[in-house]
This record gives structure tokens, C-alpha cells and sequence, in this order.
């Protein structure tokens, strides 16, 4: 098997506001050269890094807004986050839990800090990542996989090394909590300062990683100190972490999904006249209603 080795590791771009409720960085699409294709299936991450937020008695947030053509995957480190849908589901993702929503034919969504924590405040930090869908699923069912921490897969790394929190794919012989449409790993590793771990991907997919805490070395040379995003290239197979220090990361790889990308705003289709529709299916009501 031949190395996996990195293309470029990314520091936060400069946040900005998603609503009132989260301050994120958008690593994909970013800057050069992470577009909406470079890392297919991963159209979109916002990353919340750690921040406090101060006792509020209204939760802040983003308010109703639709969505069509894909899935989003929230994924709650610190604090907790309530949701609602057009669909009449809701519910809140706590620490350590997974939100795996597929919008897909579309539906209206509103999320914002649950009600306790929010009167609390406290540390806050979440990742959401935007991940498309082929045009043969885009017209499907909404559905929601909501992943609790008891319900998530994990393989103990050797040495009391830490452990990999399986999201979706496989790692080693366990898959993954989550069902997905094309392939996708998305794995959360807990590693302990000094250990090591080994991870293996097709050389086509795209793949990447971002250092939620900690400092960590890829391949035994390069480093990525914390909220940093590592892009690798699709040149091999494998590739190691070892943590410096006590550490949290998000990897992330999927197989590309080779179709054109028709995006605006909530939207991603294949091409603009899908866009057209997709509006015109809002504002004539076939998203159904849901109060702000």
C-alpha cells in the first residue's frame, strides 16, 4: 500500500456568523482549492470552533430555512443543539452525539442551542458538514439518524491509545452507526498523547481531516495544530496520526460523486432549473410550514 500523502494543511479561515447562534469557519468551500468538488461528497463544512457562550433565556440560533439535495451531519462536542422540521420532528443533540438529517426532496429546519444550555452558557464547539447526494436520491423521503453516544460504534487503539468513534463506513472490522447513500467514512478519533493511529482509504476518494483539539503529526513529518484542516492527496492508500498532545479529530473520506454541482443558498441540485423548481417549491408551500 503507498502513502497517502498531504496536498495542504488549511488554518481557519476568518469566522463568520451562520444566525445569531453559531460562529464558524467554512473550510469547504474555502479558499483555494477547496470548492464544492475538490472534496465530493463533502460539499460544505462550517466549523464551530470553541467559544463561550454567555447565559442567554432565548436560545440563539438559525431560524426556519429550507433545504433540498442532500444531508447535513451535525456533530455536538461541547454544548448541546435543538432542532425542529417542517416534518414535526424534532430533538436535541447533546455532546459527543451525531445528527445525520437527509433533506433530500426537501424540507424546512430550524436549530439553534437548547433551552437549559443556552441559560447555562458554557463551552460551545460543533461541526456540520453539508454531504451530496446523487442525482437518483436527491427527489427521496427526508429522514433523520439520530446517533447518541451509546449507539456509536468504537475500536480501542493498542496501548490504551485512545479510541475511533464510528460515524459512518468502516474502521478495521466495525462499521458505522450512520447509513449513507455512497460510500463514506467519517470517523471521530480520541487519541492519547504519544499514540498512533493507521487509517486506510482508496487513493480516489476524498479525503481530509480536521484537528478538532490537540496537535497532531501526520505520516510522522507534517503537523496540524488545532482547528486546522488537513486536505490529502489522491495519491495512495494510508496514512498515520500521532498525537503530541492529547488530542480530538475529525477524518473524513468518501467517494466523489461524478455529477455536475447546481448550488444556491439551501439548494444543491445538478443543474439551475432544479434550482428554479426548488424555489418555486418553497414559496408555493411544498416544504411544508414551520414557525420561526
Amino acid at each position: 500500500m503507498r502513502i497517502k500523502n498531504i496536498e495542504q494543511v488549511i488554518s481557519p479561515p476568518a469566522p463568520h456568523m451562520v444566525g445569531d447562534g453559531f460562529r464558524v469557519h467554512n473550510f469547504i468551500p474555502g479558499s483555494y482549492p477547496m470548492d464544492m468538488e475538490r472534496m465530493s461528497p463533502f460539499i460544505l463544512m462550517d466549523y464551530n470552533s470553541k467559544v463561550v457562550i454567555k447565559p442567554s433565556d432565548q436560545p440563539k440560533g438559525v431560524g426556519v430555512h429550507p433545504h433540498r439535495g442532500f444531508e447535513t451531519v451535525s456533530i455536538a462536542y461541547h454544548g448541546k443543539i435543538a432542532h425542529h422540521d417542517s416534518a414535526g420532528n424534532s430533538g436535541v443533540i447533546g455532546e459527543g452525539e451525531v445528527q445525520w438529517m437527509t433533506a433530500a426532496s426537501g424540507i424546512l429546519h430550524k436549530e439553534y442551542h437548547e433551552l437549559e444550555f443556552s441559560k447555562k452558557g458554557g463551552d460551545f464547539q460543533m461541526v456540520q458538514l453539508w454531504v451530496n447526494l446523487p442525482a437518483k436520491y436527491k427527489m427521496t423521503s427526508p429522514k433523520y439518524q439520530a446517533i447518541t453516544r451509546e449507539m456509536m460504534p468504537k475500536v480501542e487503539l493498542p496501548d490504551n491509545g485512545g479510541t475511533v468513534e464510528v460515524i459512518s463506513g468502516r474502521y478495521q472490522d466495525v462499521a458505522g452507526a450512520a447509513s449513507t447513500f455512497t460510500p463514506i467514512h467519517l470517523f471521530n478519533v480520541k487519541i492519547n498523547q504519544g499514540a498512533k493511529a493507521f487509517f486506510g482509504f482508496p487513493s480516489a476518494f476524498n479525503t481530509g481531516l480536521l484537528v478538532v483539539e490537540g496537535s497532531i503529526r501526520i505520516n510522522g513529518t507534517d503537523t496540524a495544530p488545532t482547528d486546522h484542516f488537513v486536505l490529502f492527496r489522491n495519491d495512495g492508500e494510508e496514512f498515520s496520526i500521532q498525537a503530541d498532545e492529547k488530542s480530538v479529530v475529525l477524518v473524513l473520506s468518501g467517494e466523489p460523486i461524478p455529477e455536475p454541482v447546481a448550488a444556491a443558498g439551501p439548494f444543491v441540485m445538478n443543474t439551475r432549473a432544479e434550482l428554479r423548481q426548488a424555489y418555486e417549491d418553497v414559496n408555493s408551500g411544498k416544504f411544508g410550514y414551520l414557525e420561526d
